[in-house]
């Protein structure tokens, strides 16, 4: 039995709400279950230097959690006058999985850059920030096809992410917390809404897993990427 008392492949509730703020192209508020996550799209006229005057577009992302956004205060970073390891990693891997379905031709020479800010974590804040994420892109690049500043959508497909695990020896979708930091198994699994793969974190965290068993969270993985991807175009209709 899940602590949450959920069956093995069942997700956690989830919810996103759109334009939550006012000064941002495209915002979203997304809940996985007591994963809250505020992700809001900033449009801007200029790319990095590195691929100026190539025609390309540019999607970034930046990822933090606020001081109590989990069960004790967490200094900010801000405080400590660096970004710690974690966050680099993380927001590297939101950046690069948003990318990943952008035709950045499309999109032009402009940048998009995509804040994640956990308002309440407990398990799988990468996930719901990349999933969140999406949405944000997804409402900014509408104002930029309402406005007529682009003529092809340079979405290709949703862009979606889900942890899954070994709990208590067997496979489970969508770790929370008490989960998670149980697991001898733990895993991310990142990809389009067609189900192809973007990225795989997987990580033997107490207990080794076998070619089967990693097969069985793939399963689990693009059972909950489907799903997501639904609310994802359900938020974004």
């Amino acid at each position: 039995m899940r602590p949450s008392g959920r069956q093995l492949d069942e997700m956690r509730e989830v919810s996103i709400e759109t334009n939550v703020t006012k000064h941002a192209e495209g915002s979203c508020l997304i809940k996985m279950g007591d994963t809250h996550v505020l992700c809001t799209a900033t449009l801007e006229d200029r790319v990095p230097p590195f691929i100026k005057g190539s025609g390309l577009g540019w999607v970034t992302a930046e990822y933090g959690m606020l001081p109590r956004s989990t069960s004790s205060r967490m200094r900010r970073e801000a405080a400590a006058g660096k970004q710690g390891g974690r966050t680099v990693e993380i927001q590297r891997l939101i950046g690069r999985s948003l990318r990943a379905g952008v035709d950045r031709v499309a999109l032009g020479e402009r940048q998009i850059t995509v804040d994640c800010d956990v308002i309440q974590a407990d398990g799988g804040t990468r996930c719901a920030s990349i999933t969140g994420g999406w949405v944000a892109l997804r409402l900014a690049v509408n104002k930029l096809l309402k406005a007529g500043d682009i003529v092809s959508d340079p979405l290709l497909d949703p862009v979606a992410a889900i942890s899954c695990g070994i709990y208590a020896g067997q496979p489970v979708l969508d770790l929370d917390y008490p989960e998670d930091s149980e697991a001898g198994v733990d895993g991310n699994f990142i990809m389009l809404g067609k189900k192809t793969l973007i990225e795989v974190q997987m990580s033997a965290e107490g207990s080794v897993f076998s070619r089967d068993q990693m097969n069985q969270l793939m399963d689990l993985a693009e059972k909950g990427v489907t799903e997501l991807a639904a609310a994802q175009l359900a938020a974004t209709a």
